[in-house]
């Protein structure tokens, strides 16, 4: 599966939308974009090239993942809360030139609020600082107009489109009754003059972008801290690994194992990747995945996962599920796939996953995933699955208080 990352998206419409143009490219066999890491999974004969093309066409942006080394930094930038710091100097920018604005243009008729001598009979200068403030707040937040009109262009209109047409119409009506108010004053006519000072919406176009910018901030707050659970457990997985290659062992990056290298792990080491154990014997650790604290003993043919931890012999094991193959990396995914569109309940042995919709394509290889990771069982596929393995139950249960610590739980 390649992996890309997308950026542009803003809300699960557009995730769906993108969901939906790469699937009609000739090649592509399944397609799973994740709003939550503002990532894509491909599958298929596809080349890359069309791929970004048909995303691009949809009004957003696309770029394949790295590779190697390089592929472990992307995926950790991936889930770097990169957008909360930026919409909160937004968010404290348009809420000070809001108020300045709420003073001028609401100030002196709701509370009386004194205003300076130069505005008495000058609506004029009233408009214009009204225009003034409501622009830079508009420049600030800027970023609503550029994403909502590009999909509107590119026949994809989002939430972004929306407010901006919400705030770009009350700005534009207030603008022609600001240069309607100009000629009935050249003209003396004051009736007019105050009739069209009462059409002036500039607050209301400010308004709205600093509401939705609190509502964004809160979001990328919650998606952040929900992103805490995979940032720990892609902390699980150790950064090296020692293979033996022409009889030589060697270190390199744990990205650069391949399927049947031989690797060796020391007492006190975690294991890089899926394998199997080939020579010595073992006590290791698997709470990492499986809660359990009882270390588990391995011998010759014994199954180990990435991430648990040899404790007490030296065991050399052949690779045998490497890169996002691994356990770890498919309960990545699946949290990733599912991120907050799911309810977890955790009772005695069995986590019970509430679904969303079953048409939701992302869902269906969710399940695929989960199907590929040994020891889960779908015991049904409707309205909601029962899935048994206390793997997923102690990852689920984790994530769940990750989230309701923090309470942006669902229920």
């Amino acid at each position: 599966m390649e992996q890309y990352d997308v950026t542009g998206m803003s809300c699960a419409a557009c995730s769906a939308r993108v969901e939906k143009a790469v699937t009609k490219v000739k090649g592509v066999t399944s397609c799973s974009v994740s709003l939550l890491t503002n990532s894509m999974g491909v599958e298929g004969t596809a080349p890359p090239q069309d791929i970004i093309s048909a995303v691009e066409k949809a009004g957003y942006g696309a770029k394949l993942k790295g590779t190697g080394a390089k592929k472990a930094d992307n995926s950790a930038d991936s889930l770097r809360d990169t957008e909360t710091p930026k919409l909160r100097k937004r968010l404290i920018a348009s809420v000070i030139f809001l108020v300045i604005l709420m003073y001028f243009s609401m100030g002196h008729m709701m509370w009386g609020f004194p205003l300076p001598s130069w505005f008495d009979g000058n609506h004029v200068a009233m408009g214009l600082v009204q225009l003034l403030l409501s622009g830079i707040i508009m420049v600030i937040n800027s970023k609503f107009f550029v994403n909502g009109f590009k999909g509107f262009i590119n026949r994809s209109p989002n939430m972004d489109t929306l407010v901006a047409l919400g705030s770009g119409a009350s700005f534009v009506w207030s603008v022609y009754a600001l240069f309607m108010m100009t000629d009935a004053q050249l003209h003396g006519n004051a009736d007019a003059v105050m009739m069209y000072m009462d059409e002036f919406y500039f607050e209301s176009a400010a308004m709205i972008l600093t509401l939705i910018t609190v509502g964004k901030m809160l979001e990328a707050r919650s998606k952040g801290k929900t992103t805490d659970a995979l940032k720990g457990l892609m902390k699980l997985a150790p950064k090296t690994a020692n293979v033996i290659r022409s009889g030589i062992e060697q270190t390199i990056p744990a990205e650069e194992v391949v399927k049947d290298d031989i690797f060796v792990v020391r007492p006190g080491e975690s294991i890089p990747v899926d394998g199997v154990v080939t020579d010595g014997e073992s006590a290791v650790n698997e709470s990492a995945l499986t809660g359990e604290s009882i270390p588990v003993d391995k011998t010759v043919g014994d199954n180990v996962s990435a991430a648990t931890i040899n404790q007490t012999g030296f065991i050399t094991c052949k690779a045998s599920r490497v890169g996002e193959d691994t356990t770890l990396s498919q309960i990545k995914m699946f949290l990733t796939r599912m991120g907050r569109n799911a309810r977890f309940i955790v009772t005695g042995d069995v986590t019970q996953i509430d679904l969303p919709r079953k048409s939701d394509s992302g869902l269906v290889r969710t399940m695929e995933i989960l199907r590929g990771v040994d020891g889960i069982g779908i015991v049904e596929f409707d309205k909601r699955d029962i899935v048994r393995h206390p793997l997923v139950k102690h990852i689920v249960e984790a994530f769940d208080r990750c989230v309701e610590k923090d309470g942006t739980g669902d229920r």
